[in-house]
């Protein structure tokens, strides 16, 4: 096996608490490790409620935020390290697909616009036929889009595109926050299916950040658990699922819906 595509050593984050704020420090992020193979694609879930540290951990990933404490390394380098040209591909290698597939777009620009700009920035050879291929991989026809304003989708189109938008730029490891959280259930299970199409066929390796252990259940191969900011399981995604060791893995456990639960309507009433 060759050397890590991306490590989180150490990561912690503290927001507030400065000599120009009043308010206290909050601890968001705490210890936090994670690590992909370059040569190895996986899909590790990163799962907790709201407020666990799952975005945190996130934005310090992708370089969108720097850590209070530990470092995030590319190929070995701190992000804080690299120089233009190693952040250009860091960027190219490392794509995200956020939570909100309405904010991912510019309304006055039609979605061929942010297929052009991606392909112009990083180079993409044959741009025409690599983002119809693009498209194609996530259902889509680019004749059909390129030229619609983002209004004219659906929230299952847009996030389709993001992952599209993501493909054309042949990463090795995409970070994909919450991607189903705000589409239609029946939509869900397509978006899935790409992400465990792009992990096995085009070897794309995904961090699966969710609150929603039935998903992480079914597509992920490793699980870590966060609680306000701590990692408290981590593993086998279906060995932690099913024999889950800590009281909040449990509890999340819990919440997932039964969808095998029987139950009775009540008699209606006689008068």
């Amino acid at each position: 096996m060759s050397g890590p595509l991306l490590e989180a050593a150490g990561l912690g984050k503290t927001f507030g608490g400065g000599a120009l704020t009043r308010r206290s420090p909050v601890v968001a992020l705490r210890d936090f490790e994670l690590g992909f193979a370059d040569d190895e694609a996986r899909i590790v879930a990163l799962a907790g409620q709201s407020g666990s540290g799952k975005t945190t951990a996130a934005q310090l990933v992708l370089g969108f935020a720097h850590p209070t404490t530990g470092e995030v390394r590319y190929r070995g380098r701190s992000l804080r390290a690299l120089g233009r040209n190693e952040r250009r591909e860091f960027r190219r290698e490392v794509q995200a697909v956020l939570q909100d597939p309405y904010g991912a777009f510019n309304p006055f620009y039609r979605v061929r616009h942010v297929f052009d700009v991606a392909a112009r920035n990083f180079g993409v050879a044959d741009a025409t036929r690599a983002v119809a291929d693009a498209f194609a991989f996530v259902g889509l026809d680019a004749s059909r889009f390129l030229d619609r304003f983002p209004h004219e989708l659906s929230g299952g189109e847009r996030q389709r595109l993001m992952i599209a938008r993501a493909l054309l730029l042949r990463p090795k490891l995409i970070v994909a926050d919450e991607p189903v959280s705000m589409i239609d259930a029946s939509l869900r299970a397509s978006i899935l299916d790409i992400i465990i199409r792009l992990n096995k066929d085009e070897g794309i390796s995904f961090l699966y950040i969710t609150h929603d252990l039935s998903t992480a259940y079914h597509i992920a191969d490793d699980l870590v658990v966060l609680f306000e900011g701590e990692t408290v399981e981590r593993g086998p995604a279906r060995t932690v699922i099913d024999s889950p060791q800590h009281p909040y893995t449990r509890t999340l456990v819990e919440s997932v819906p039964d969808p095998d639960v029987r139950w009775t309507r009540a008699p209606a009433a006689v008068e």
